[in-house]
């Protein structure tokens, strides 16, 4: 199975189409357009089919249905229609609920400066909620712009003061640093993904859901050098319009010993991986990351051994 990059696209046709529809129709009857869209995909991508056979089959702690991919895959093309309506109308439409508001205040009145880390888990643009309630903080968020150019173009059209925000990634490490330092030197929030990396990024194999799988290691070594409290945030996706806002401190500040670093590195992200675990286990079709993410699909079957469940604490 080929990796993320070379299967994620966007396009613009299809993303310009559910827009029109979806704006000019309202939400409602955009949303009955992705049950025939969730289907095509579900018969036609067998790759995303058997990963997400694979990855459920780890925390539903029994065997995986058809159903239960189809329903996978619908709610990922849920949070995709619901991006645009966070970007076009924020959160008028939905019901967002939040949950560690008080640690991520505290955080904030530091005055340092907090960075988001998070995962491809719900919808990440359901932060921008929080920009509604946080007027006062500016939110700046790390994207790859030339990864995915349909949704960049649908972001930069509907809401062109959010996308002048958002730090490209693919200018390279050393701006993206710059640019992360000076939004937290505002005490601003930065945020990023912390559980997929790049082909050719540094990585560091960890335990995730029962097996070792490989996280990257950057977003580790830019929270290390801003030295800036590091807050955990999943937008959990629970169905219809609502979402619920997840924020858990994960740190004061990043520190990684030049005499340790391989040790310390590991400690840190098998921590990361431990707390995207339990929350995949809380809500395990949230979890959007359709490729092999633990590289084992030529040894694969249909007929997936689900693993034991084993909650972390909360």
């Amino acid at each position: 199975m080929s990796h993320w990059q070379q299967r994620e696209g966007g396009g613009f046709f299809a993303i310009w189409l559910i827009r029109t529809i979806g704006l000019r129709l309202g939400r409602r009857v955009a949303r009955l357009l992705l049950w025939p869209i969730a289907l095509y995909f579900f018969l036609r991508r067998p790759a995303e089919r058997l990963a997400s056979r694979l990855y459920l089959a780890r925390v539903l702690n029994r065997p995986v249905t058809h159903a239960d991919v189809f329903h996978h895959i619908h709610m990922f093309s849920a949070t995709l229609l619901d991006r645009m309506f966070f970007l076009a109308r924020g959160e008028r439409d939905f019901i967002v609920e939040a949950e560690g508001v008080a640690e991520l205040d505290a955080c904030l009145d530091e005055g340092k400066g907090v960075l988001l880390l998070g995962s491809h888990q719900g919808s990440f643009e359901a932060l921008r909620a929080l920009g509604q309630r946080r007027p006062d903080v500016p939110l700046r968020v790390v994207l790859d712009k030339q990864k995915t150019p349909a949704l960049t173009a649908l972001l930069e059209a509907l809401a062109p003061d959010v996308g002048a925000a958002v730090i490209d990634a693919s200018l390279g490490g050393t701006s993206v640093a710059l640019a992360m330092a000076e939004g937290a030197a505002k005490g601003g929030m930065v945020a990023l993904l912390a559980d997929r990396g790049n082909p050719h990024e540094a990585s560091r194999v960890v335990p995730f859901l029962g097996t070792p799988a490989s996280f990257p290691v950057g977003p580790w070594l830019l929270a290390s050098a801003l030295k800036i409290p590091v807050v955990l945030c999943f937008g959990i996706y629970l169905g219809g319009n609502r979402y619920r806002l997840v924020f858990e401190t994960f740190s004061e500040g990043i520190d990684i010993p030049r005499a340790s670093r391989a040790e310390a590195l590991e400690a840190i992200m098998a921590r990361f991986a431990s707390r995207l675990e339990h929350y995949c286990r809380l809500y395990p079709f949230n979890w959007f990351n359709f490729y092999d993410f633990w590289q084992e699909a030529d040894g694969a079957t249909a007929a997936v051994v689900p693993q034991p469940v084993q909650h972390a604490d909360a």
